[in-house]
Parts: C-alpha cells; sequence; structure tokens
C-alpha cells in the first residue's frame, strides 16, 4: 500500500499545481470525513485556542485546515521530484538577503520555523540554497521514512540529526556554517519542556530556542511557509533577526516565542498544525484535553 501511494504522489507530481491543489484540497476534505481521531484533535485543538469562535465556525476552519493540509500532502511528490527550474518557480524566498549576510558575516543562525502545513516544501526549495542542518525524527513507516528523508537531502550537502544525537552535534555544525532549520513549537513531553500559555492555554514547551542560541551565539531568523491559494504556489518568508534574545530569563525567552507564534497562526490559521496534539502533556492534577 505505501508503494502505492508513492507511485500516485509520482504519477500527480506531473499536473499543473492548479490542477494538483483542487485535487489535494478533495482529499483533505476526504481525511475530514474519515479520520474521525484527527479531527477530533483538530477540533478539541481549535476550540482551546479560538473560544471567541462558534461551533459552527470552528468546524468550518477544520475543514479549511483538513482541504489546506491534504493539498500540502499531494503535493509533497513536488519536493521528491520536481526539476530545480520547477521547483524555484513554485517556492519564492522572501529576505534569503537577510540570512545570506549573516552567514557572510560568520553568525550561526536558527531559522526558527513553526509547523505549518507549507514547511516541508519551504524547506526543500531552502536546501537549494546552500547546506543546512536539522533534526529529522525518523518515520515508522521504511517506505515514507526514505522518500522523507530524500526530499530533505536531495540538494546540495544537507545534515539531518535525530534528537538523540544532542545538542553539542547541532552547536556544532551550526559554528561551522550550517543554518538549524529549527522547529520547536510540537509537545515533546515533559523532558527538556517547561509550561507556558499558548493562546492562553499551558502548553509545554521546549526550551531549545533561547539555549541554542545562545550556546551557539546564534541569531534568531523568523521563518514562516505559507500556501498561497490555487496553483499560486508558495513563499518563505525569512524575516528579521530577533533583537534582544536570548535574554537572561529562558521562561520570557521560552514565552516570547508562543506569543510570536500566536500572532503569525492569527494570519492563517487554517495552515497551522492543528492535527498535532499540542496540549497532550499537562500539568500536574489537569485533566487530559484528548
Amino acid at each position: 500500500m505505501s508503494r502505492l501511494a508513492i507511485a500516485a504522489f509520482w504519477l500527480l507530481h506531473w499536473l499543473p499545481l492548479s490542477v494538483l491543489s483542487r485535487i489535494g484540497q478533495a482529499f483533505g476534505l476526504l481525511l475530514y470525513v474519515f479520520v474521525v481521531p484527527r479531527r477530533k484533535v483538530a477540533l478539541t485543538n481549535l476550540r482551546l485556542c479560538f473560544p471567541e469562535l462558534s461551533e459552527a465556525e470552528r468546524r468550518a476552519l477544520a475543514r479549511r485546515h483538513f482541504a489546506v493540509t491534504g493539498r500540502s500532502m499531494l503535493e509533497r511528490g513536488l519536493a521528491w521530484w520536481a526539476s530545480p527550474e520547477r521547483l524555484r518557480k513554485l517556492v519564492r524566498i522572501e529576505g534569503l538577503e537577510r540570512l545570506n549576510a549573516l552567514k557572510a558575516a560568520g553568525r550561526p543562525v536558527i531559522l526558527l520555523t513553526p509547523h505549518f502545513v507549507g514547511l516541508d516544501m519551504a524547506g526543500t526549495r531552502l536546501s537549494m540554497e546552500g547546506d543546512f542542518v536539522s533534526v529529522y525524527a525518523r518515520q515508522k513507516n521504511k517506505v515514507f521514512d526514505r522518500w522523507l528523508h530524500h526530499g530533505r537531502s536531495r540538494f546540495n550537502d544537507q545534515l539531518l540529526l535525530s534528537r538523540s544525537d544532542g545538542v553539542r552535534s547541532t552547536v556544532k555544525a551550526m559554528k561551522a556554517g550550517r543554518p538549524l532549520y529549527y522547529l520547536p513549537d510540537l509537545d515533546y513531553g515533559r523532558r527538556e519542556s517547561i509550561f507556558v500559555p499558548f493562546f492562553g492555554v499551558p502548553a509545554a514547551t521546549i526550551t531549545g530556542l533561547p539555549r541554542l542560541a545562545r550556546l551557539a551565539g546564534a541569531a534568531v531568523v523568523p521563518s514562516i511557509a505559507r500556501v498561497l491559494p490555487g496553483g499560486a504556489g508558495y513563499v518563505l518568508e525569512l524575516g528579521e533577526p530577533w533583537a534582544d534574545y536570548p535574554s537572561d530569563d529562558v521562561e520570557a525567552d521560552t514565552l516570547r516565542m508562543n506569543r510570536w507564534l500566536e500572532g503569525v497562526v492569527r494570519t492563517m490559521p487554517e495552515q497551522y498544525y492543528w492535527v498535532h496534539r499540542r496540549f497532550k502533556t499537562r500539568p500536574k492534577g489537569e485533566p487530559r484535553f484528548y
């Protein structure tokens, strides 16, 4: 079954993006109907984060989320097989000069990349611009693991580390000139996490961003992947480096990250990764949400 899915991805990647995007949206809506556990997770997250919306509004937002998620899933074949020329046309990078200036100055860089659904396509496109380091979570399905790894490493000399490789390897890579494509906004459990609010709800959040920035002397550059409507493709926005970061207060620095992320999510709420159980880990004594 996995190989049939990969074959379907390969066939679909030849289609114009305007056609492929519509197929992907329809696929996502089917997922909304039939993948009930993930639909429930998404609706729970939206209820917690957007209590001001009505139930009907949250369900409509969830449907839009599944539609754009389905699109990003089927368009992943573009990251795996599309030519460099096509990828450059499909994914526009804004602010690349900021990253290049930091690299030219010899400054280590952390690209703070939240879990928006376009991040894999953006990451593949960015890898065409040089050598990066990222943390790769091995997938249980070996077929999909192979192709996901391929998509992230097909251009230049990418370094994919596992979480078990530790902080030292990551800092060493950054100091050697590899920007870190860093995704620290999921629930990774209690280890190395503290509870800080995310949309007003205490959320277990790893403190890796301020710790890595301090250890490597790295600049933190916001990196936001947006899926554009229809056949318009994607855009990766590299923002201005954060000023006065990190501070001497790890909790305040971690809260700053979450508050910044809230602001970005509100600009495209349907594109955030709501099917993840973001509030799975609870403070002691609090009931579970899922």
